[in-house]
């Protein structure tokens, strides 16, 4: 099955905490679905537990709710990463070695 086939659009680049409400309104079958394509794909645990989750729910009784997972807003796929410039990190990024002081590299020094 093809990400395009899945009941949630663009699910495997959702951040685990949008998945949830991505699928109240989906039913057992689509969970199902869902279900089956991760753990063929990615296979990871966090969104198999709230998916799982959400199908016990409505195996007990629960009712999808209302709303189209279709509508939901666009997925972000701006990559991630440190913020953080490398121009301000140390030349020298090897650690200090305990107990041994002639093996200790000349950290910050010509």
């Amino acid at each position: 099955m093809s990400h395009h086939d899945l009941p949630v659009p663009d699910y495997d680049e959702l951040a685990p905490g949008t998945l949830a409400p991505r699928i109240r309104a989906l039913d057992e079958a689509q969970l199902t679905v869902l279900i089956e394509h991760e753990r063929k794909n990615q296979n990871r645990p966090n969104y198999l537990e709230v998916l799982t989750a959400r199908r016990d729910e409505l195996a007990s009784g629960a009712e999808p709710t209302g709303g189209d997972p279709t509508n939901a807003p666009p997925v972000d796929r701006t990559s991630g990463g440190s913020p953080v410039d490398p121009s301000h990190s140390p030349d020298d990024h090897t650690p200090l070695r305990h107990g041994v002081a002639e093996q200790t590299p000349k950290r910050g020094k010509p």
